[in-house]
């Protein structure tokens, strides 16, 4: 029985749409030893730094229940990798994986498997970091737990995607990049702390930029204890259009990121009123 989180797979209609021709096989599946697979230079992305990292990540963490299958396509009898060489690799990396299952597709020409591997790598929706964070929090994730609760007591709602037009209600946020970092440097008080200004300062959206600079205010030897929470958070309320419009003319002109600056204009105007001046 399906349950309220769950949808099956359904078609959408889009009338001026006409689907391709199907002219291509569909893949087969084989189960081979992954050293036996081969890499084409030509075409395929070289190992860069990061490319060790997620292979290193692949090999300490391997578990079935996250693997995908390698695209692969018969070459004179050699199986040449269109998309999944970090798998591969990652797999022989380990030494105990003797065999993988493919998906054995139909690319007789290099220029196919070229376009191939185009295809692959361009036509792919890359998850987002708030899409993933409340994957990670189904998971029952520990820093996704704590960055949630966090969020949920300083008042901030982490969006999955931007709202229609652009309309963000007061404590709504993408910044989850942003916040998983916070709560990982100042622990969860200090992430509270932090995202309390920003709430009560009115941000719509509690930006990355934000984040970081009420951060800043709060705990860089320069800033701290010179203003306070309650200080900052009316600055932001009463004038935030004009800190924001501040601090990217500072930003630009002094070639710093816009969170310093942002920092800066809030704290050079700690000492105005109320109503703005």
């Amino acid at each position: 029985m399906i349950s309220d989180h769950e949808r099956r797979v359904v078609p959408l209609r889009f009338p001026d749409l006409v689907p391709a021709a199907i002219g291509t096989a569909p893949p087969q599946l084989r189960v081979v030893d992954p050293a036996l697979l081969c890499v084409d230079d030509r075409y395929q992305r070289a190992l860069s730094e990061r490319s060790i990292k997620l292979i290193r990540k692949i090999v300490s963490e391997w578990d079935w229940r996250a693997f995908k299958p390698p695209v692969v396509v018969d070459v004179g009898g050699e199986l040449h990798v269109i998309d999944g060489q970090h798998t591969a690799i990652g797999a022989v990396t380990h030494g105990g994986i003797p065999a993988i299952p493919v998906l054995v597709v139909d690319a007789d020409e290099q220029a196919d498997r070229a376009r191939a591997f185009v295809r692959h790598n361009r036509d792919r929706i890359q998850v987002t970091p708030t899409q993933l964070h409340t994957a990670m929090l189904a998971a029952g994730d520990e820093d996704a737990q704590t960055v949630a609760k966090v969020c949920e007591r300083a008042g901030v709602s982490i969006l999955k995607n931007p709202p229609a037009l652009g309309r963000y209600k007061v404590g709504d946020t993408m910044a989850i990049t942003t916040i998983r970092a916070l709560v990982s440097r100042r622990h969860a008080l200090g992430a509270r702390r932090v995202l309390d200004v920003c709430v009560k300062g009115g941000c719509a959206p509690v930006s990355a930029a934000m984040i970081r600079a009420v951060e800043t205010l709060l705990f860089a030897p320069e800033y701290k204890d010179e203003i306070d929470e309650g200080r900052i958070a009316l600055l932001i309320s009463a004038h935030l259009s004009t800190l924001e419009m501040e601090a990217g003319r500072f930003a630009t002109e002094r070639k710093v990121p816009l969170w310093r600056a942002l920092a800066s204009v809030i704290y050079m105007n700690k000492r105005k009123g109320r109503a703005g001046g």
